[in-house]
């Protein structure tokens, strides 16, 4: 009978793949956020900040649950499909929260913007770190 090993617990705090990550969460949550002020701005919604928080904290939790999930998987910061499992549980999460607990709208050309912007940043910053990365290595 053949097993499965146990899924390895995410990286502690202080280990070499925590500090790898750490950055990496950083830049994500300043794009998430850069996201709600945007999109607040474009809609001409008061920039107070208790009317950013209502709108942020859906996606911060969406992007924490994706955060969990990669790290439960020890994907690589870096890799494009990070940013992919990122994308889709930052939308998925914060929709569903946003409708059911925020009671805010949801129409698909809002789902459309925030899939389209977040994939552009979650994903895009990755692929420009690691282009930039590439380069540096064949240069030096």
């Amino acid at each position: 009978m053949s097993r499965t090993p146990a899924a390895a617990p995410p990286p502690a705090a202080g280990s070499d793949a925590a500090d790898r990550a750490a950055p990496a969460i950083v830049v994500d949550l300043v794009a998430v956020v850069v996201f709600v002020l945007l999109g607040r701005r474009s809609h001409n919604e008061n920039e107070a900040v208790t009317g950013v928080l209502v709108t942020l904290w859906p996606f911060l939790t969406g992007l924490m649950a994706g955060w969990a999930v990669v790290g439960l998987r020890r994907a690589r910061p870096l890799a494009w499909t990070t940013g992919a499992v990122l994308v889709v549980a930052t939308v998925t999460v914060g929709m569903v929260l946003r409708h059911t607990v925020s009671h805010d709208g949801t129409p698909p050309s809002f789902v459309a913007v925030a899939t389209t912007f977040l994939t552009i940043f979650l994903v895009g910053w990755r692929a420009v770190a690691r282009w930039s990365a590439r380069r540096r290595q064949a240069a030096g």
